[in-house]
């Protein structure tokens, strides 16, 4: 199957984009937490992010979660949490304060498998500090509110601005598919139970739905 061709960039889309962009971003004040819980992804800066946390004494654990999903299966020779802890040790993570979850393949999953890892351990942590892709902190946040109410949660991201974000690993068009497909998912995930509702202004809206028609629909989900 050939690979579809990605949009030519031009400053229309990068508008459209950014509104996007500024939507999926939470902006959370972060406060000391039990756990900086880094949810795994392609992108080896979130990992960079969540061990600075860590060694800022944000928190006394460091979970690293994520095995190989959508972005790195077939890519990546080892799942994306035992990477992100190899990052983590290189930073300075000492390997006693690190947490990690390696089967996980989705965002739910991280969460799940990760309930279930703190609980073999009986580890009662009440509040966390999620790291994710700049444009992956509401989805992140809505998921985990979904499947932990319970517990205080705050999100965060690798402080980069959309223009610095793309890199020789990932493509501004690919940045721009992901966030278009996340925010559909945004959109259709409460109804199947998968996360919390958010509330998506018209002008968002209506940014995702000339995205699509400029051709980013390669991660809309059917």
């Amino acid at each position: 199957m050939l690979k579809k061709e990605q949009p030519t960039i031009t400053n229309e889309i990068k508008i459209l984009a950014k509104i996007l962009w500024n939507y999926h971003q939470l902006k959370h004040d972060l406060k000391k937490a039990d756990a900086i819980f880094v949810l795994g992804s392609h992108d080896t800066r979130v990992a960079e992010r969540g061990a600075k946390l860590w060694l800022d004494g944000m928190a006394d654990y460091l979970i690293l979660s994520g095995g190989l999903g959508n972005f790195t299966l077939g890519i990546w020779d080892e799942p994306e949490a035992d990477k992100f802890a190899k990052i983590a040790l290189q930073i300075g993570v000492p390997k006693s304060a690190i947490i990690i979850e390696n089967q996980s393949t989705n965002t739910g999953e991280n969460i799940q498998f990760t309930q279930k890892i703190l609980d073999e351990r009986k580890l009662d942590l009440t509040s966390f500090i999620i790291v994710q892709k700049p444009y992956m902190e509401r989805r992140s946040y809505a998921t985990f509110k979904k499947n932990w109410p319970e517990k205080a949660v705050c999100v965060t991201s690798p402080n980069i601005s959309f223009e610095d974000y793309p890199n020789e690993e990932i493509s501004m068009a690919v940045v721009i598919q992901s966030m278009v497909g996340d925010l559909q998912r945004i959109k259709e995930y409460p109804k199947l139970g998968f996360q919390i509702e958010q509330e998506i202004p018209q002008e968002v809206w209506l940014a995702f739905e000339k995205l699509v028609k400029l051709g980013f629909d390669q991660h809309l989900i059917s």
